[in-house]
């Protein structure tokens, strides 16, 4: 299996991915498959289909939303300490927190209008988001989970070097029981990440996820404009809010021209 992960890998768009997320995929392909043993031989046929097919579902999963982060600069604004405002430099390198910088300030007094400052704060599935706690106008203790290393290493460095209780660590989220184990928190955020959960897959995943969450306040953002940068024309999540009418959590709605963000109380 270690040969097929490392096989996997060699694609520049996938090699920062975690070993453990890539053997979960790999267990699954086994099972669907009803393969008894995996193939070692790396010129054999079979060999090479399990690394296109699992290639070509990572790629789902994770490239989609990866394609456009320039991981080799933010490497290097974390690395120069001494210079001011280095956040707001690394948050224009991902398409989703270079959209949300005109906001991030609002967003934030927003979202602690309706669940007061939390002293904890739970990031899953996080990307670079937590580079943004300094609009949040404290500093809560922030835990982050990702199943990128090379970004759990720049956010643990960034913490560090700001003095951020709390930590980033690796973790694939869909996993319900490790997710209900994480810190108790008053805040949890899920930023656009319920369609990897879901997969397509109707909307149990989340709704299990945000179930094993343990925090008081869950908040789910889905963007509102199309792949193509068009907005959306029902940018509302009509299944999000029966979800919350069915588990009778009390939800608020919080909308950008960018992304609509969903705060439940559980």
């Amino acid at each position: 299996m270690q040969q097929l992960i490392l096989t996997i890998k060699q694609k520049k768009e996938l090699k920062d991915i975690s070993d453990d997320f890539v053997k979960d995929y790999l267990k699954k392909y086994k099972k669907t498959h009803n393969i008894k043993t995996l193939p070692t031989n790396s010129k054999s046929k079979d060999f090479k289909l399990i690394v296109k097919d699992i290639r070509a579902e990572l790629r789902k999963v994770y490239g989609l939303f990866r394609n456009k982060d320039n991981a080799k600069l933010r490497n290097e604004l974390i690395n120069n300490v001494d210079q001011k405002d280095i956040h707001i430099e690394i948050l224009e390198t991902h398409a989703s927190t270079k959209e949300r910088l005109p906001f991030y300030k609002d967003l934030y007094t927003q979202i602690f209008n309706i669940t007061k400052k939390p002293k904890t704060i739970l990031d899953l599935g996080c990307g670079i988001n937590p580079f943004s706690i300094s609009f949040m106008g404290h500093k809560p203790t922030y835990y982050a989970y990702d199943i990128n290393k090379e970004e759990i290493t720049n956010i643990n460095k960034y913490f560090k070097q700001h003095a951020i209780k709390g930590n980033a660590e690796l973790l694939d989220i869909s996993k319900t029981t490790k997710v209900s184990l994480l810190p108790k928190a008053d805040v949890a955020f899920l930023f656009k990440v319920s369609a990897i959960l879901d997969k397509g897959k109707g909307h149990k995943k989340t709704e299990e996820i945000i179930d094993a969450i343990p925090s008081t306040y869950v908040v789910v953002s889905f963007p509102t404009l199309t792949m193509s940068g068009k907005p959306m024309t029902a940018p509302r999540r009509s299944w999000m809010e029966w979800l919350c009418k069915r588990r009778n959590w009390d939800y608020s709605i919080i909308e950008f021209k960018n992304e609509i963000y969903y705060v439940l109380k559980k």
